[in-house]
């Protein structure tokens, strides 16, 4: 089966660090650009960040930027996702995806375009 699939998630409290990763399955992740995604309760599914198949540049939300950190190791096929000085808001399912453009589609509206999904990992930020 042809799926990314994201490491176990967890109970972090606020302040504190969590790195998940994203492992293909089935196919190369040199192909793709790998976004990472959440959705929280009651909300909406968001784009938190991305990083380029074709020049390894890296696209965070505000949400994030400055407190995650994306990191490929092609050799693993595995993508990977820092998130440092978690708060409350954080909690949520993180999905990755596979964009077969450099980033475009997970810096847009509209994620119908991006091809491979995981299941998704549940993120909890809580004391």
């Amino acid at each position: 089966q042809v799926q990314p699939v994201e490491s176990v998630g967890g109970l972090v409290q606020p302040g504190g660090s969590l790195r998940l990763s994203c492992a293909a399955s089935g196919f190369s992740l040199d192909h793709y650009s790998v976004g990472w995604f959440r959705q929280a309760p009651g909300k909406e599914r968001e784009a938190i960040s991305c990083i380029s198949h074709t020049d390894g540049n890296t696209y965070y939300s505000p949400a994030v930027k400055g407190r995650f950190t994306l990191s490929r190791d092609n050799a693993k096929n595995t993508v990977y996702l820092q998130m440092n000085r978690l708060i409350h808001g954080d909690t949520a399912v993180y999905y990755c995806a596979t964009d077969p453009t450099p980033c475009t589609v997970v810096a847009g509206d509209d994620y119908s375009g991006m091809e491979h999904w995981g299941k998704g990992t549940l993120v909890t930020i809580s004391s």
